[in-house]
Formats: C-alpha cells, sequence, structure tokens
C-alpha cells in the first residue's frame, strides 16, 4: 500500500512538473532575442572574391576608420546603423527574419562609398545571410550568396563581423 501512495506521489509530481515547464515561455535563445538584445559593433569587414565556388582573393575593408559603427535592432523590429562605411550617419529602417530564421532583411539605406562615387545610398542588409549569431558575436553575410551560380561567374561576398556593444 505503502508503494502506491510513493507511486502515485511520484506520477502526481512528474505530471505538475511536465505542465508547468510546458506553459513557460523563453524568448531568451530565439534568433530575434539575440539580434534585439543590445547594440552590435563593427568589428572587421571582409570581401571575399569569387570565381564560381573558387575564393581567388579576400581584402580587409574599413581598416582605417576611426568611426565606431554599431548596428542595434529593436524589439518592434526597428533598426538603426550609425556611421556605416565610416560615413558619419545614422540610418533607421525596419528589419525582419525570414520564415527560417537564416537570413537578415532589413531596409536601411545608408550613405556608401562605392569605387570613386561617393555618397551613393545602397541596401547593404536587404538579404543578408545570418552566418553565426551567439550571445557576444554575430557575422553576416551580403552580396553574391546564392546558392546557384556557374563555374566561371565572378562573385563577391562581403562578409560582416559584429561584437555586442
Amino acid at each position: 500500500m505503502k508503494n502506491k501512495y510513493a507511486l502515485l506521489f511520484l506520477l502526481g509530481m512528474v505530471l505538475i512538473n511536465l505542465l508547468s515547464n510546458s506553459c513557460k515561455k523563453d524568448t531568451q535563445g530565439t534568433v530575434s532575442a539575440l539580434l534585439a538584445r543590445g547594440t552590435w559593433q563593427l568589428a572587421s569587414v571582409l570581401r571575399f572574391n569569387y570565381i564560381g565556388g573558387t575564393n581567388t582573393s579576400t581584402d580587409t575593408l574599413n581598416t582605417k576608420c576611426g568611426n565606431n559603427q554599431t548596428f542595434t535592432f529593436n524589439a518592434d523590429n526597428t533598426c538603426t546603423y550609425v556611421n556605416f562605411s565610416c560615413i558619419k550617419q545614422t540610418t533607421t529602417g525596419k528589419w525582419s527574419l525570414t520564415f527560417d530564421n537564416l537570413t537578415l532583411q532589413s531596409g536601411i539605406t545608408p550613405h556608401d562609398t562605392v569605387r570613386t562615387v561617393i555618397d551613393t545610398i545602397t541596401t547593404p542588409f536587404a538579404n543578408a545571410r545570418i552566418v553565426n549569431l551567439g550571445q557576444y558575436s554575430m557575422v553576416l553575410e551580403t552580396g553574391d550568396t546564392n546558392s546557384s551560380y556557374l563555374s566561371t561567374d565572378k562573385r563577391h561576398v562581403k562578409r560582416y563581423g559584429f561584437v555586442r556593444f
């Protein structure tokens, strides 16, 4: 008889534990929560130059910028980029994630320096592939990131590395 009550008590505790934990909402680890948890400071920009799938060279960009470049995502799906391309500016826009949470889509349109043309308006993070996202680091890739290409296609992929500020 004692064992029946102990077993019944144990099953009751397990059931209560399952019910209480199944209702808990935890957004700490979601991609959206990780993005919006603070401000990201740009640490590096690399441009990978490809012919087909072969990396022919890698360029380090933005090496002589004295301005802090930051990217901030808010829970209301607005975002702000400060000093994009080392130009003193503040650009705001909206952000969202694709259904699979692997691509960041941002509508910011900062001024940029492209080749010799200064003051070009771009959308650098319109479709940015999330390569890495953690508590303290984020890596985004933009450019020719499609998975289908010809072996003779010249492609350029920019990789932005950010750290939590």
